[in-house]
C-alpha cells in the first residue's frame, strides 16, 4: 500500500463526492449498499448485525489480512468485491455507506476521508484516540452533510433508554454517585509477554500501524490485543468505559464532566501490556454527581451488592444496571432529622429511623442490547437523513470523557475540563495530549 495523505486523497475523490447527493433518499424497495472496512473480531460481529437487515447489501469488504476477507465473503455469500486498500473502496461510486471497525488509531483518518468521499459512516467506538481527532470527525460529518453513527449500540436499546429516562425523571431521587466496573481476573498469564518478531504471512505490519508511531511487530500489538497498548487504543477505559459513559451521561442529562482524576497502574504486572491492570477514575459531573470507573484485572470478586456493570445511587433508591436489564432497590428513608447523639439520652438516636419507609417501588426489568438495533437505526437514518441515536457529536462527547481520564492518569493530575473549548483550564502540559502528530506521510487535515 503506497502512502497517500488525506489531502491527496480528498482531492482525487472530489469528482466522486460531487456525484453523490447529500440528501439522497432511497425508495422503499431499494437496498443500501454498504462497504465494510475492518473484519476482525468486532468487525465480524458488526457484519452479522448488518446482515440481519434485508435492505442492506454488503457490496464491498476491506481488510489488510486475507483470511479475514475470505471469512467475511463466505459469510456474506454474494461475492462482495474485496479490497486491501480502504481508499480504493471509498472510490466506489455505488457504495452508499461504509462501516469502519478497525483498531482505534485508524478511526479518525478513515472516517474523515469517507465523509469527504460522500459516504455515510458507521464507525465503531471509541470514536477516536485523541480529542482533536473526534472534533475533526464531527467537522467532516457536518461539512460534507454525512450521517455518522458511532457504534455505542446501547443507545439504540429500548431497555437502556428506559433506564436512563427513569433516572433523568427522578425515579431514584437525586443521584449523587455512579459507579461503573470492569472486573476480570487475568492473573497470572494475562496476554503474556511474547518477544518481538516477524508478522504472520499475509500481514503488512507497516500498513497495519498506519498513522501510529513505528514499532517492531509483536503479536500482542496486533489482532485484538492492540487494546492493551496506547499507540492504538485507550485501553479498557475506552474499550468498556465509553459504553458505560454513554449510559451514564444519558441518565444524568449531561454530556461532559467538569473535572477528572485517575490513579492506577500495572500493579500485578504479569504481561507486556502498557495500560493499567488496576485503575480508579473519578469524574465530577454537572449537577454534582461523582462518577467512578473501577478497572480491576487482577481480582474477580463482584464489586456491587447486585450483579451489574453500572450502579446508580440515588436518595430514594439504587439502580443496578446491566446489559440485559436493570433492577431498582428502594432506600428505606426516614422522615426525621439525623439525631444529635448525647450521653444524656440514648433514646434520641435509637428513635431516629422511626417511621422510615420506601418512597419508590422495587422494580426489575429485563431487556437486551442488540448490535442489529443500532445497525437498523443507522440504515434508517441513511434514508431519512435524520441524526442517528449515537450521532458523531454524541459519540465524541462520550469518548472524550474517557480520553481525558487517560490523560489525568498518565499525567498524574487533577484536571478541570472546559467542555466548550475542549481544553483543560488548569494544566497546559495536559492540553498537549489532546492531539498528536501522525507519522509521516499520514495527515488528518
Amino acid at each position: 500500500m503506497s502512502h497517500v495523505t488525506r489531502r491527496d486523497f480528498t482531492t482525487a475523490a472530489a469528482a466522486a463526492a460531487t456525484a453523490l447527493s447529500a440528501g439522497r433518499v432511497r425508495g422503499a424497495n431499494e437496498r443500501i449498499r454498504v462497504g465494510f472496512i475492518g473484519l476482525g473480531n468486532r468487525g465480524d460481529q458488526v457484519l452479522s448485525a448488518f446482515l440481519e437487515h434485508k435492505d442492506c447489501e454488503v457490496a464491498a469488504v476491506c481488510d489488510i489480512y486475507q483470511p479475514y476477507l475470505d471469512f467475511a465473503a463466505q459469510k456474506i455469500g454474494t461475492n462482495p468485491q474485496q479490497f486491501r486498500d480502504y481508499r480504493k473502496l471509498l472510490e466506489k461510486k455505488d457504495v452508499d455507506a461504509v462501516v469502519i471497525v478497525t483498531p482505534d488509531h485508524w478511526h479518525a483518518l478513515m472516517c474523515v476521508e469517507a465523509c469527504a468521499a460522500g459516504k455515510d459512516v458507521y464507525v465503531e467506538k471509541p470514536l477516536s484516540l485523541y480529542v482533536s481527532e473526534g472534533r475533526a470527525m464531527v467537522k467532516a460529518a457536518r461539512d460534507h452533510k454525512r450521517v455518522v453513527q458511532c457504534g455505542i449500540q446501547r443507545l439504540s436499546s429500548p431497555v437502556c433508554r428506559e433506564a436512563a429516562e427513569v433516572i433523568r425523571s427522578g425515579g431514584i431521587g437525586k443521584v449523587t454517585a455512579v459507579r461503573a466496573f470492569h472486573v476480570q481476573n487475568e492473573w497470572p498469564k494475562g496476554i503474556g509477554s511474547p518477544p518481538d518478531g516477524n508478522p504472520p504471512d499475509g500481514l503488512d505490519w507497516d500498513q497495519w500501524v498506519g498513522p501510529a508511531p513505528p514499532k517492531k511487530y509483536n503479536k500482542n500489538r496486533a489482532f485484538y490485543r492492540f487494546r492493551w497498548f496506547y499507540d492504538y487504543s485507550g485501553g479498557q477505559l475506552t474499550n468498556f468505559g465509553v459504553h458505560y459513559l454513554a449510559q451514564i451521561q444519558s441518565a444524568l442529562g449531561a454530556d461532559a464532566p467538569k473535572a477528572v482524576v485517575a490513579l492506577g497502574g500495572k500493579f500485578a504486572d504479569y504481561d507486556n501490556r502498557e495500560v493499567p491492570d488496576t485503575l480508579e477514575v473519578v469524574w465530577h459531573y454537572p449537577g454534582d454527581a461523582l462518577v467512578t470507573f473501577s478497572q480491576f484485572n487482577a481480582t474477580g470478586a463482584p464489586p456491587a451488592a447486585r450483579p451489574c456493570e453500572i450502579e446508580f445511587r440515588g436518595t430514594k433508591g439504587t439502580m443496578y444496571f446491566r446489559t440485559n436489564g436493570y433492577e431498582i432497590v428502594p432506600e428505606v428513608v426516614t422522615p426525621n432529622e439525623f439525631a444529635a447523639r448525647t450521653p444524656l439520652d440514648r433514646s434520641v438516636e435509637k428513635g431516629w429511623r422511626t417511621g422510615a419507609k420506601p418512597q419508590i417501588e422495587a422494580k426489575k426489568v429485563d431487556g437486551a442490547v442488540r448490535d442489529a438495533d443500532h445497525a437498523r437505526n443507522f440504515l434508517d437514518c441513511v434514508t431519512s437523513r435524520k441524526a442517528p441515536n449515537c450521532d458523531v457529536e454524541r459519540g465524541h462527547r462520550c469518548t472524550t470523557a474517557a480520553l481525558i481520564a487517560n490523560i489525568a492518569h498518565r499525567t498524574k493530575s487533577y484536571l478541570e475540563w472546559d467542555a466548550t473549548a475542549e481544553r483543560f483550564t488548569n494544566n497546559e502540559a495536559a492540553n498537549k495530549m489532546l492531539h498528536h502528530e501522525y507519522r509521516v506521510p499520514y495527515k488528518l487535515g
